[in-house]
């Protein structure tokens, strides 16, 4: 398969999925675009990561970084709720097969199976949130650096006169 074809595949079903939880949650109308889009992008973002080798820790982790500011900035737009964004967002990044298979695997006996399927699941869930944290730290370091500097500009603007 082409590797454009790919990226559209992935493109389409991680919005269609996002778009297809948020409508589960009824999240509102005025919101369900932006939050496929920032599932969409949270998916490619790990897509394209472990792609390139960087593993399912640090995938996951940009993923759901990207995921985080683009909720953080969706919000702001719509005067949402940032959980409406990034709920549906987190979707696809959801590790849902290997906790199934973890599940399996215990329930059948195979115990060493089991704990490796669910120590993956725990770094990819730690991953996830810790990528949400990063998100919100660096978005609320960014505008507290924003209005120090506007508020600097703003004595010397008055100094100045």
């Amino acid at each position: 398969m082409p590797f454009w074809l790919e990226i559209i595949i992935n493109v389409a079903f991680s919005y269609i999925a996002s778009v297809g939880f948020a409508l589960t949650i009824n999240v509102p109308h005025r919101a369900l675009n932006l939050s496929g889009v920032s599932g969409m992008v949270g998916w490619m973002t790990y897509w394209f990561c472990f792609r390139a080798g960087m593993g399912r820790m640090v995938s996951n982790l940009l993923g759901a970084f990207f995921i985080g500011i683009l909720g953080l900035f969706f919000a702001r737009i719509k005067k949402c709720p940032v959980t409406v964004f990034n709920i549906p967002a987190l979707v696809p990044l959801v590790p849902g097969m290997p906790a199934y298979q973890a599940v399996r695997a215990l329930v059948v006996g195979n115990y060493t199976q089991g704990q490796e399927l669910i120590l993956r699941v725990a770094i990819v869930t730690g991953a996830i949130g810790l990528g949400f944290l990063l998100s919100t730290m660096c978005t609320e370091a960014f505008y507290k650096l924003k209005y120090r500097h506007l508020r600097k500009l703003r004595l010397y603007m008055r100094r100045k006169k």
